[in-house]
């Protein structure tokens, strides 16, 4: 047992757990904070991973090396690939969880890293080295600009964590994922009480070292719906909702397997009996008489804020999911709520198959503290204190995959920065990852931020079925990809480039595909033409056309291709025009990234900058032009004016 580690992690949620497993499995001795050991990752709102645009974070932090994917894997009840009527851009995995096993699974798994050690406690202040006292080297992006009362330059240095049970703890780094627990508030009705989440207490002291140190806070607001007794519902009369019949799996790795025996889920509907009786709630709705002061998600409403918003409709679509395989509980997604809990009650046994509902909790909102995400760089280490990191909710963020792949990149960067390495900044065109950090660092929260695929200019590029293709170089390059995993993603894309290659070199003759051109509502060949032409157009596959053509059935067999490098030829083939037009306007936009601007420039010197535009720079401190453009209030003009300036 020993008090002094090279990383702290405060906090086991799911930006915690990654944090502490890339940092320990790189090398550095870490030590994970958490209150409850029981609840590892724990899925405190929906049970389930992915969805829109998350599914495609998964399979970066997979692709990456992180633990999420396969855990969501070996956990997973049902599995469905989303929006598959769309283009492949679009196409985002979703997997519904057993809640229970899934906190188990990370628990006996972060057990299991050599370096990674566990304390059971809660941090009640971190314990800082002044400047004068620091023995760090200066940051190479400190500035006084960026710590206008440290006008050596010098940061402070973070040195220890003291916790609840008086406990210090001494340290080279530490990472902050305390998700909602930081002086958390829940709210049903006229009740409240203090807590991170329903059954665990609050986190207190944090804030308040930070706040000392010059950190600028705010409140913000997330919400849960009634937890539900299956043994009360009617399912008979509700709408079933499967999963895929062939599933996939979130993780890359040949180690895991696609979900058996799934469990459906079911749709439910409000009315407007039920609506009227949620709305006899709203004078004693926390939400609407001024009780809670903080931000809520606009993309995840609470029930309260539905009938308020969308007053017209009669109904509202509600998903009733299964918590698990072993337990009775049910989520019920799209009825979050903070009204009071005897009108949560009365309304859900208004709802069609709940008449005879019993629940286990009522719904509930919950504030709780976080930090501006500007005062970060895109590593994740704050401006202000040197070997401090912030990744997961305290950033502004919501959701279990948002906070997972921050926690992911603080654990890398960290480690890093005490090996005296460069951080790893994934770019806008690399990674939905890059897109989500630079966005929190660059642009702020006025609400707590969600991923959604319109936020990537490159979603071509960024596809769920090529992250590995994208980032699993880079995570073996860093130590998180075993040479075992690194040699099945070098022969997979080996056979998709080799299947491409075949469908470039073979010629197909008319009279070999006209009636399966016609069966798929295609123009017959006039004359023969390449494998690779031919599949270029719609509904034409290589699974349906390997019933047609023996050489392509023959060659697949051959090589012992799978369904998920088929796939992956099969987008690159259909998409080539787009992917190439997005590779270029990403390449031409990548220009101004190159355009460095010097760490110490007094913006304010600027008069050609708008007032705005030099308030901003001068607050966030970009550290390239193509960073300064995509700041809020930084106008085109603005951005011309920094190329005349720097662009030479």
């Amino acid at each position: 047992m020993t008090l002094d580690y090279d990383i702290i992690v405060i906090g086991g949620g799911h930006a915690g757990c990654e944090a502490a497993a890339a940092a320990a499995r790189l090398g550095s001795r870490t030590l994970l904070l958490t209150m409850d050991m029981t609840k590892m990752a724990s899925m405190s709102c929906n049970p389930a991973v992915g969805g829109v645009a998350k599914g495609q974070i998964v399979r970066e932090i997979d692709a990456l090396g992180g633990e999420m994917g396969r855990i969501t894997d070996r956990t997973a009840v049902q599995f469905r690939m989303l929006n598959k009527s769309k283009g492949a851009a679009m196409w985002s995995p979703r997997a519904q969880c057993d809640k229970t096993r899934f906190s188990e699974e990370w628990r006996h798994t972060l057990e299991n890293i050599w370096n990674l050690y566990i304390w059971q406690d809660a941090a009640t202040e971190l314990l800082f080295d002044t400047p004068a006292a620091s023995a760090n080297e200066t940051h190479p992006d400190s500035t006084p600009a960026n710590n206008p009362e440290k006008g050596s330059g010098k940061r402070p240095s973070v040195r220890g964590v003291r916790t609840r049970m008086g406990v210090e703890f001494s340290c080279r780094a530490v990472i902050l994922t305390a998700g909602t627990f930081l002086d958390g508030m829940m709210h049903c009705g006229a009740a409240h009480a203090e807590g991170g989440r329903a059954g665990d207490a609050a986190s207190h002291g944090i804030t308040e070292s930070l706040r000392k140190m010059g950190f600028e806070t705010g409140r913000m607001k997330t919400g849960t719906p009634a937890r539900l007794d299956a043994r009360t519902i009617n399912f008979e009369v509700l709408e079933p909702q499967y999963g895929d019949e062939n599933p996939g799996k979130f993780s890359f790795s040949p180690e895991t397997e696609p979900v058996k025996d799934q469990m459906p889920c079911f749709l439910v509907y409000t009315s407007p009996e039920v609506h009227a009786i949620l709305r006899t709630g709203f004078d004693r709705s926390p939400l609407f008489n001024g009780t809670i002061h903080g931000i809520g998600p606009r993309y995840c409403p609470s029930i309260e804020d539905k009938l308020r918003t969308f007053a017209d409709k009669d109904q509202h679509q509600l998903f009733l999911e299964p918590e698990g395989r072993s337990t009775n509980e049910y989520y019920l997604n799209g009825f979050s709520s903070s009204l009071p809990w005897e009108v949560q009650w009365e309304a859900l046994h208004r709802i069609e198959g709940l008449e005879d509902l019993h629940i286990f909790r009522p719904g509930y909102a919950i504030e709780y503290d976080y930090f501006p995400p500007t005062q970060l760089y895109h590593s994740l280490e704050t401006k202000l204190v040197s070997g401090l990191y912030f990744a997961g909710q305290v950033n502004g963020t919501t959701g279990y995959e948002e906070a997972a792949a921050q926690g992911l990149m603080a654990g890398i960067n960290a480690h890093r920065a005490l090996k005296g390495e460069e951080p790893i900044v994934l770019k806008r065109d690399e990674a939905y990852i890059g897109v989500l950090i630079d966005d929190l660092v660059t642009k702020g929260v006025d609400e707590p931020y969600r991923m959604f695929t319109s936020r990537a200019e490159y979603r071509i590029l960024l596809r769920q079925d090529n992250a590995d293709l994208r980032l699993t170089p880079l995570g073996y390059k860093i130590g998180l990809i075993s040479e075992k995993r690194y040699a099945h993603f070098v022969r997979k894309n080996s056979l998709v480039e080799s299947l491409v290659a075949f469908a470039r070199e073979q010629s197909v003759k008319a009279a070999e595909i006209n009636d399966y051109l016609k069966s798929v509502g295609q123009e017959p060949l006039s004359q023969g033409r390449k494998l690779y032409d031919i599949l270029m157009r719609n509904n034409v596959t290589f699974e349906s056309l390997q019933k047609v053509l023996p050489k392509l059935r023959r060659f697949i067999e051959k090589q012992e291709i799978d369904a998920e490098v088929i796939e992956e030829a099969e987008i690159q083939i259909k998409y080539k025009g787009y992917i190439e037009r997005e590779k270029f306007i990403a390449d031409k936009l990548r220009r101004l990234e190159n355009i460095r601007i010097p760490e110490d420039f007094d913006f304010f010197s600027m008069n050609s900058l708008t007032i705005e535009a030099r308030q901003k720079l001068n607050r966030i401190r970009p550290k390239t032009i193509g960073q300064a453009s995509r700041i809020p209030g930084v106008s085109p003009a603005d951005v011309n004016v920094l190329l005349v300036k720097f662009g030479r």
